[in-house]
């Protein structure tokens, strides 16, 4: 939680401003019994009218002003409290935009929605609380306790026992809860998850019947969380009924005593009405102190989930340009090197200690090449891109793109280099020139239609009302499949990267389209190398290398008439999809 603080350094005027404020105002507040047994002591005993009206003007005065100081520390408790949950808000987004996608496969979509959401909300309430109230509370509750040591000490003692009794139950409750608040925002997260993954996948959920299954699932992890807020909320529930039974017999242990103290002379009325008071306010301010206790708890509980995201490190070490390149010891290659793509005996584990996802990868793409990449579901041929544009990193060898180790490039000068169209196409909203622009926000709009003829789109925007202004939905959900595919590809194609990566994003494409695809990419102005992963053997017939890969390693490389003739694995896929000839494949 200490970590979250830092943001707060740019409201550091209002942070003090507000709880002085807070405080000014519970010093009026404290006068105020002693007027009133001022009042009751001299303007009614006396009969003195003037007096008890002048009384009342004071007590109004000293109400007013407290009212403006409460008014003056809400708004600079806001202004702190607002400031600082946009500034966290904006560190954690930063910061999860520089985690590897190992990081964001491990932490999980679900629960990284929920801090940067949920958590954030529950601490910027619990920032703004505490800034009113941390101060004042305990402030009037021991500046009560020494009021009442002026008015009579044998009295006051009552006040000594009582609030350390409140103290031990409000910090024991506080205790308990902690922990429980993390369970209750845990099973939030795992909530959220299933509910992600149900709107996700909802025609697939329906396909299959699955809604009932699915809806029992929903139910017993929300049952899950509703019965530990439940155990959460009584625990915390506890906190009012003790503290109103301390209090009320501390009201009886100093009203005895008060009458005591009255029948044998020591005390007036007044006095007696002004201690009563006094323990009234203790009373409040202990209940406004309980339910702080309670938010503040929930503000731990998710600043510390906040937390654990913030420190953990950037899964990708970035490298400034200033920095010597000898720092990996990697050369910057020939000329014959420049442009091209080289694996040299690439290892990749996802998580430490799992099994290997690639083993043992070498190989070497020529600027200008195209490579093809196919195998079975699992094979690895996903992760061998992705080590290209250095989603992840490598755990053995090394991938060079221009003669460089990837790991010595800057991520945003490597990314620059290469364009890349993932397996699921993901559009956002906006209007289709919006979404282009992605790829080079220079982009003039000959070029953007250059890019959509290549990948075929070009149809889709000329039967648009509005061209190139037409708007897109979110994630795509006014276009089809194919059509997705194709405004993703002239995406990555308006940046026109020296390297094109296809991660099997012609999958929604019929035959024809498909090949016209792969027609103009061929003849693209410019050497771009091409990697083209497909579960097609028809989309890779024509690539100068077919790498075929199986449980992670590469058993067989070549033209497709070479894998033909020797890769079984090859042979298996491509006569699945395609007759067998008589002579063929002996």
């Amino acid at each position: 939680m200490k970590k979250l603080l830092v943001y707060l350094k740019d409201y550091k005027k209002e942070s003090i401003l507000g709880p002085l404020f807070k405080l000014l105002e519970a010093s009026f507040e404290l006068i105020v019994p002693l007027v009133v047994a001022s009042m009751i002591d001299v303007g009614i005993a006396q009969g003195d009218k003037g007096y008890v009206g002048r009384m009342c003007l004071i007590m109004a005065a000293l109400g007013l002003i407290g009212l403006v100081c409460s008014i003056t520390a809400q708004y600079f408790a806001a202004k702190a409290a607002v400031g600082f949950a946009t500034k966290l808000r904006h560190g954690v987004f930063e910061h999860i935009q520089k985690l590897s996608f190992s990081q964001l496969d491990r932490e999980g979509t679900a629960t990284l929605i929920t801090r940067i959401t949920s958590d954030i909300n529950q601490v910027q309430s619990g920032v703004n609380l505490v800034l009113r109230l941390f101060l004042r509370s305990p402030f009037i509750v021991f500046g009560a306790m020494v009021m009442a040591f002026t008015v009579d000490v044998k009295a006051a003692l009552i006040f000594v026992v009582v609030i350390p009794v409140l103290s031990v139950i409000v910090f024991g409750i506080m205790l308990v809860s902690i922990p429980l608040y993390k369970r209750v925002q845990s099973g939030l997260d795992r909530v959220l998850g299933t509910t992600r993954e149900n709107l996700t996948g909802v025609r697939v959920i329906r396909a299959f019947g699955q809604e009932p299954a699915e809806i029992s699932k929903f139910d017993g992890e929300n049952d899950a969380l509703k019965k530990i807020q439940t155990t959460a909320g009584r625990i915390s529930a506890l906190m009012n009924p003790l503290t109103y039974v301390v209090i009320n017999a501390g009201l009886i242990a100093l009203i005895y005593t008060g009458a005591l103290q009255v029948d044998a002379g020591v005390l007036s009325k007044g006095e007696v009405v002004a201690l009563i008071n006094y323990m009234s306010q203790i009373l409040v301010e202990l209940v406004k102190l309980a339910n702080l206790i309670i938010t503040m708890t929930k503000a731990v509980a998710c600043g510390n989930r906040i937390e654990t995201v913030l420190v953990m490190p950037a899964g990708l070490k970035e490298y400034s340009s200033e920095e010597p390149e000898e720092a990996d010891s990697v050369n910057i290659g020939s000329e014959e090197e420049t442009g091209s793509v080289v694996f040299e005996h690439v290892g990749l584990r996802y998580y430490e200690g799992g099994e290997e996802a690639l083993t043992d990868i070498t190989f070497k793409a020529r600027k200008g090449d195209t490579i093809g990449i196919i195998g079975g579901t699992g094979s690895g041929k996903s992760s061998l891109v992705n080590l290209i544009p250095r989603f992840y990193d490598v755990t053995s060898g090394r991938v060079r793109v221009d003669g460089r180790d990837v790991r010595s490039y800057d991520t945003v000068a490597l990314r620059d280099k290469i364009g890349v169209v993932m397996q699921k196409a993901v559009l956002f909203q906006g209007t289709i020139r919006d979404n282009l622009k992605w790829g080079n926000e220079a982009a003039t709009d000959e070029e953007i239609y250059e890019a959509l003829r290549t990948a075929q789109a070009e149809e889709i925007v000329r039967q648009k009302k509005d061209g190139l202004d037409e708007m897109i939905e979110q994630e795509g959900r006014n276009l089809s499949g194919g059509q997705k595919q194709r405004l993703s590809i002239a995406r990555a194609l308006v940046r026109k990267p020296e390297i094109l990566i296809l991660d099997d994003s012609a999958s929604a494409l019929d035959y024809a389209t498909d090949a016209a695809l792969r027609k103009a990419l061929k003849e693209m102005s410019g050497d771009t190398t091409v990697f083209i992963v497909s579960q097609r053997a028809s989309s890779l017939m024509h690539a100068d290398t077919i790498i075929v890969l199986d449980d992670g390693r590469a058993v067989g490389m070549g033209t497709h008439d070479e894998l033909l003739k020797s890769c079984e694995v090859y042979q298996e896929i491509y006569y699945s999809q395609f007759e067998k000839k008589a002579g063929q494949g002996e």
